[in-house]
């Protein structure tokens, strides 16, 4: 089951996030969510900023906040094959 991490509310910038506490089967997925290709250096550099702008780091917060502005593809769990290399 996902579930809702209860140490970050929605004012710790926790919205939409959630943890995995086991496998879920791919039978119960509706779609998948995956990145452009042109995310990939914000995605990277807002995970490797992740630990300093949770300590408040100003530049970090920002460099994580880069990496909403770009919206995620949403594919049927069919296509998952052709997004695989």
């Amino acid at each position: 089951d996902a579930v809702a991490d209860p140490d970050r509310g929605m004012d710790a910038g926790g919205v939409g996030e959630v943890r995995i506490a086991s496998a879920v089967a791919l039978t119960k997925a509706a779609a998948v969510h995956v990145d452009s290709d042109d995310a990939d250096g914000d995605v990277s550099a807002a995970a490797a900023a992740l630990g300093a702008a949770d300590h408040g780091d100003d530049d970090a917060q920002f460099t994580v906040d880069g990496a909403e502005d770009h919206e995620l593809l949403w594919y049927g769990v069919q296509e998952i094959p052709n997004l695989i290399d």
